[in-house]
């Protein structure tokens, strides 16, 4: 204690198990003059209960018991009114014992700067002339201990994860669900009838878990089809679903007894907008069983209660036709996705090269057409293939470097249009220049080049120049090209330049 005023800690001491509490934790609560807590009203405060082996004789305790729990309340100001008033009298109690210069720790189950009602007395506490000095210990949050118990990720490598009160308006929840990958719902109790129905219209239910009562008496873990109430001290899981298709995409033969006639159907998303996804390719998507295919793609595809999504890298081709005749053969239907058009630089060659075996060849395999990447990028500009014109891969990971830069010069020199697919990647950079000198060699200069990056995402940036302006370095992963021919004009439009290949020569 001193005169200078006590020092304000905010400890978060975990979800309630007390081996949860950290270090800095237990010494802060066993240095402090003040030790406060939170409980309902007549209720016991189960922050107390997580810091009670490093409380100790001769510590001043302030119960803060809240006024109102529910929206239910007599006070003018209704429920809000009656909890703000409630934090300015805490804050006033506490001000106190700041003031004669005890430390004061405020205990929150979890983290303090989480849902929590530390939060508000921080506000009102931290830069009062009366606070020496104002921190705050982090906690273990239920929404990290809620899934260690689950044992499931809550997301992996470029999911997203998105934090919801359950007080939320049930479309809002529901929309908010189904446009994140992996969710955690708080604030349940009362919320869980309409929190139930959100998740069941986002298509997550089944996946879906509750974690009650975390570190204390009573906890416990259900699948989110199974509960009917849940008390307060909850949280609703929606985890990463690639942990558990991972399992089950390593054994195809693990997949759930045939359904019928099993079929493989390679579908093609369009470039990226989902706008571009035709209603064909979508119904293929609504009536599969089993969905294969790169994890980027499989990602945009909506998840449905029920269907089996095997993800893996984009470099395992044949792998992944192989699972895809094996589960359509043993009566699944199976839809392997691709971006674009999958007759186009994507899967659909590989799935037919695969099945031309005798082990695969009774298997049926369709093929449903998507938006090419090239339709898409020539849109944003005019009409660029409006004439004869070329697609090809400057990939070399499946034919030789000598093999492209022949059919490179075969296409600059019939003097066509042409879209360049994978012009180049994090370690294959040499081959764009080379691209462009070869077309130098059959083509004017002033040639048009569009560069389109990202074509159908937030990120889209196209731009149009030249074959002396175009510079290789701005080519990522991520880019198309369109090298025009002699008979490709370029004029300023009032949306900005507009490319066309003229369909008339002389």
């Amino acid at each position: 204690m001193t005169a200078d005023g006590g020092v304000l800690t905010g400890v978060g001491v975990g979800p309630g198990d007390p081996e949860l509490v950290t270090v800095a934790a237990a010494r802060a609560i066993a240095s402090a003059d003040v030790v406060a807590y939170h409980a309902k009203p007549g209720g016991a405060s189960a922050a107390r209960a997580a810091a009670e082996p490093y409380l100790h004789d001769g510590q001043i305790h302030e119960l803060l018991s809240y006024p109102v729990t529910t929206g239910d309340t007599t006070h003018p100001g209704g429920y809000a009114g009656a909890l703000a008033e409630f934090y300015v009298e805490a804050a006033q109690r506490l001000s106190r014992h700041l003031d004669a210069g005890r430390d004061v720790v405020v205990l929150a189950l979890g983290d303090p700067m989480l849902y929590s009602s530390y939060q508000h007395l921080h506000r009102l506490l931290a830069d009062r002339p009366g606070t020496r000095a104002a921190r705050i210990i982090p906690g273990v949050t239920s929404i990290t201990a809620a899934a260690d118990v689950l044992a499931r990720p809550l997301a992996e490598d470029d999911e997203v994860l998105t934090v919801l009160p359950g007080t939320l308006d049930e479309d809002e929840l529901s929309r908010r669900l189904r446009d994140t990958d992996t969710a955690v719902v708080m604030k349940l109790g009362r919320t869980w009838p309409k929190v139930r129905r959100a998740l069941d219209r986002a298509g997550v239910l089944e996946r879906a878990y509750v974690v009650a009562r975390i570190g204390m008496m009573g906890q416990e873990s259900l699948p989110a089809t199974e509960v009917a109430e849940v008390p307060y001290f909850a949280v609703a899981v929606v985890p990463s679903h690639r942990e558990g298709v991972s399992a089950a995409s390593t054994d195809p033969m693990a997949a759930a007894e045939p359904s019928g006639n099993g079929e493989v159907v390679v579908v093609g998303l369009g470039p990226g907008d989902p706008v571009w996804t035709t209603p064909e390719v979508s119904r293929e998507l609504e009536l599969a069983e089993d969905l294969v295919g790169y994890s980027t793609y499989i990602n945009r595809v909506p998840e449905r209660v029920g269907q089996r999504r095997h993800l893996s890298d984009n470099k395992v081709e044949a792998e992944r036709a192989a699972m895809a005749l094996d589960l359509a053969a043993r009566g699944r239907r199976v839809a392997v996705v691709s971006s674009g058009d999958p007759g186009v630089f994507a899967m659909a060659a590989a799935v037919l090269e695969t099945a031309d075996d005798d082990a695969w060849r009774g298997v049926t395999v369709r093929v449903v057409p998507g938006m090419t990447a090239a339709q898409a990028v020539a849109s944003r500009v005019g009409a660029p293939l409006g004439h004869d014109f070329g697609m090809i891969s400057l990939s070399d990971r499946l034919k030789p470097w000598e093999v492209i830069a022949r059919r490179v010069h075969a296409l600059a020199g019939a003097d066509m249009a042409f879209a360049v697919y994978n012009p180049a990647s994090r370690t294959r950079r040499r081959q764009v220049a080379e691209l462009r000198d070869i077309v130098l060699e059959h083509q004017d200069p002033g040639t048009p080049v569009i560069v389109a990056r990202a074509v159908g995402s937030d990120g889209e940036c196209v731009t149009v120049t030249t074959l002396a302006e175009f510079d290789p370095g701005v080519v990522d992963m991520r880019t198309m090209l369109i090298i025009g021919a002699s008979t490709t004009r370029i004029y300023q439009g009032p949306e900005g330049p507009r490319v066309f290949t003229s369909r008339r020569y002389g």
